[in-house]
């Protein structure tokens, strides 16, 4: 078929090449047609000893190569040179129904040098023009003393003398056909075709290089004429060295062996070439040709365009090889020999070279697009799937997905892929971080297919990308003459951030607990919060005055970290009431609605110095400690009640025992407060009134007259703590006032139960430190922690 075949002439070597893309899941064969025996199948062994050879070039194309001096090549006075090749195509291995294109071809070669030797992969070939002087003076010695053995060559048929370090073999042409030799003679020429590392070779270093060499005399014996010619050849096996960017390949320029005096060697032409194709100026394809008096070294870059690079896998890593079939044609003249063109075919290809690929983030985040690029990759390797979040996607159904998949291609001949996936694609993972940004993580894991084994490689990338896209909410407050009431945006709630009371998240079930109510729409939500509900703080207090402040803080989801918080402050004017604070004390406003009107000056507590801090006709403010002025205490279920009561002092006569007739009433209010019995009170070396601790406690206002019930009655505790100066716990810091500690410099903290009573005993179970008088504040450090 048109395009299936290529064939040219080259350096006295046929070269015929066939296309790889007309051979696809097809068989074939080669066959050597014999001019008088027929077609011969081509095989390993034929094929070094007979001049040919079988290969691939860089691109897998399947080349032969012929010598013209091949066994089957019809020689016209060795001039004009012809060989017919078979090639069987079959669809099966058997290569039967197989089809044969017979292809011949002609070269023409009339311009032979004295000698001509071809270092081929697979054999070592020398011609000789049989006109040509044998025996110089500086061998005189060596051929006469292989003279005795000539006297036992046979007339008219041509014997090989072979000298090894084993000592010199004399054969027949038939005995070195079955060694794997090949030798004949033409018109004008006598030629040897020897294996690689036969038994008769020997191999020895030229200037660095290893060389196969076979020593060799060809003989014939006629009457008067015993001719006797050098046919030694010898090869470089190796000269290959490598590294990151190119690979160079050095020659010996002066081989002693072929060479009989090297002080009359001439180096004449140096010619080097890709395939079959002569590279005339090296220098414009940045290839370096070289050579001075012991080396011709040949430099190619790593990616040249004749060669191909082509990737792999090795042990899971991805990498590259390059490929490159390169020629070297040596002429040169000496005085035993006249010119020698000396020509090596290598086929050079490097170790496998590791290339970790790179994940490129071009995302710009003001797009809210991920772009990232993954390469850099030779074409022979392509996507094949890829997981995006750990879920996995064809090229196709990533595509309908809406990730978008493409190729961008370098100017080295190499190629990326690159995906873009929007920020808010839900196999995106955020992460709220900051203040008011988010991290959107892509992951991906990448599988390719790589050379033309369609080995899968994976590989795995992680890509972040930190934008400020969250605005925080903002809050609104207001009060209307009972409440106060918290409005702020419903967005990123319970995702984001969560609201707290102090250190408590504020749930539903926290909010009904404690008396809000909270009504929700779309975008806002909106909290009422009672006057005197728990976690109002009461910033002022006056017998007809509160003001209050409601704080409720805006944390991290994950961290905890406080945000900001939000503060509603309001003032109230309030006739009666009763505040319960965390820390024990009490303020009431009482109003005194009896007829006829009492002094309200002349109230009191339980114990009668505690008097009214402030009152008018009809009001009076008292402010006490649940520990002081004859406050009692009790159990019941689940709660604590601190009880007191205030009462009304009847007016009594200087000097008189009794009281006087009067109008006053008698009047008692008793006055309760309730703290749940599982809450730890919190006790300060330094008091505050803290703005981030609320109060739990909950107070009630019960008149109450003189034939009131007895109840027993439990005196408050009274737990005082003190801080030493020193180990003795004589001395003790004065309070509310600042102490200075060095890190790990010890505390003497005493805390005494003042109470006798022998059903009580005290613990200590938690104890820290801050910097400032808020308890909760942080940092803290701890100084006893679960007792």
């Amino acid at each position: 078929p048109p395009g299936f075949v290529e064939s040219s002439c080259r350096s006295r070597i046929f070269w015929m090449k066939l296309n790889k893309l007309l051979l696809q899941g097809k068989f074939f064969q080669l066959e050597i047609y014999d001019p008088y025996t027929g077609p011969v199948q081509l095989d390993e062994k034929l094929a070094s000893r007979c001049g040919y050879v079988l290969s691939e070039d860089v691109w897998g194309n399947p080349v032969f190569r012929a010598s013209v001096l091949g066994c089957h090549v019809v020689n016209e006075a060795d001039e004009l040179f012809s060989l017919t090749v078979n090639i069987k195509v079959s669809s099966f291995p058997s290569m039967r129904a197989a089809v044969t294109y017979t292809y011949p071809m002609y070269c023409s070669y009339p311009s032979w040098a004295s000698r001509e030797i071809v270092c081929e992969e697979n054999y070592m070939e020398v011609s000789v023009r049989t006109d040509v002087p044998a025996v110089s003076n500086d061998y005189t010695v060596a051929w006469m003393s292989a003279l005795p053995e000539t006297q036992n060559v046979a007339y008219q048929q041509w014997q090989l003398m072979f000298v090894s370090p084993s000592g010199r073999k004399r054969i027949t042409v038939s005995d070195a056909v079955k060694l794997g030799y090949s030798f004949n003679n033409t018109l004008s020429r006598v030629y040897l075709r020897a294996p690689y590392h036969s038994n008769e070779s020997d191999v020895n270093v030229v200037s660095g290089v290893n060389m196969n060499m076979v020593t060799s005399t060809s003989m014939y014996r006629q009457r008067w004429l015993l001719l006797l010619i050098d046919t030694t050849v010898s090869c470089p096996v190796d000269g290959i060295t490598f590294t990151d960017t190119a690979l160079t390949w050095t020659v010996p320029s002066v081989i002693p062996t072929l060479v009989v005096q090297e002080s009359t060697f001439l180096s004449k032409n140096i010619v080097m070439g890709v395939d079959d194709q002569v590279i005339v100026n090296p220098e414009e394809k940045n290839y370096l040709l070289e050579h001075n008096k012991t080396h011709i070294r040949v430099t190619i870059p790593i990616g040249a365009e004749e060669g191909k690079l082509k990737s792999s896998i090795s042990g899971g890593v991805y990498g590259i090889t390059y490929s490159i079939n390169l020629f070297l044609e040596h002429t040169w003249t000496d005085a035993g020999w006249q010119t020698t063109k000396y020509t090596v075919i290598k086929s050079i290809t490097t170790p496998f070279m590791p290339q970790i690929p790179t994940v490129i983030n071009n995302t710009v985040p003001e797009e809210r697009l991920f772009n990232v690029e993954f390469g850099h990759f030779l074409p022979d390797v392509s996507l094949v799937a890829i997981a995006v979040g750990n879920v996995p996607f064809t090229p196709g159904e990533a595509q309908y997905h809406g990730f978008k998949i493409y190729e961008t291609f370098l100017s080295n001949r190499t190629k990326g892929f690159i995906l873009e996936v929007s920020f808010d694609d839900p196999y995106v993972l955020k992460e709220y971080v900051n203040r008011n940004e988010t991290k959107y993580t892509l992951l991906v894991n990448y599988t390719l297919s790589v050379g033309l084994e369609m080995t899968l490689y994976y590989h795995s990338a992680e890509v972040e990308c930190v934008i400020a896209d969250i605005a925080l909410p903002e809050a609104a407050g207001y009060c209307d003459e009972e409440n106060l009431y918290l409005t702020l945006p419903t967005f990123g709630l319970h995702r984001y951030w969560n609201l707290y009371l102090g250190n408590k998240l504020l749930s539903r079930q926290v909010a009904l607990t404690n008396g809000y109510l909270a009504a929700t729409n779309s975008t806002h939500l909106v909290l009422q919060i009672p006057l005197f509900a728990a976690g109002v703080v009461y910033e002022e207090v006056s017998f007809q005055k509160i003001k209050a402040r409601f704080d409720i803080a805006l944390r991290k989801v994950r961290t905890m970290e406080t945000l900001q918080v939000f503060t509603i402050s309001c003032s109230f004017n309030s006739s009666a009431f009763i505040i319960c604070h965390p820390d024990g004390t009490v303020m009431v406003s009482a109003q005194m609605k009896t007829v006829p009107a009492i002094d309200m000056s002349k109230t009191k507590l339980r114990d009668s110095s505690c008097k009214p801090r402030d009152y008018n006709e009809a009001h009076a403010f008292f402010k006490f400690h649940v520990t002081t002025c004859g406050t009692s205490v009790r159990f019941e279920g689940d709660h604590i009640i601190y009880e007191n009561e205030i009462s009304y002092e009847k007016e009594i006569l200087p000097g008189q025992n009794t009281p006087i007739i009067t109008r006053d009433p008698d009047y008692r209010l008793t006055v309760l407060c309730y703290y749940q019995a599982k809450e730890t009170i919190v006790l300060g070396a330094f008091v505050s009134e803290s703005a981030t601790s609320p109060p739990f406690g909950s107070g009630m206002m019960v008149p109450r007259s003189n034939n009131a019930a007895h109840r027993r009655v439990r005196q408050a505790l009274n737990v005082v703590s003190r801080v030493s100066k020193d180990e003795s716990f004589l001395e003790f810091y004065e309070p509310n006032k600042a102490i200075l500690k060095q890190y790990m410099e010890p505390v003497f903290l005493e805390v005494e139960l003042k109470d006798e009573s022998p059903n009580i005993e005290l613990y200590l179970e938690n104890c820290w430190v801050t910097r400032s008088l808020d308890f909760n504040s942080a940092p803290r450090w701890n100084i006893t922690v679960d007792g």
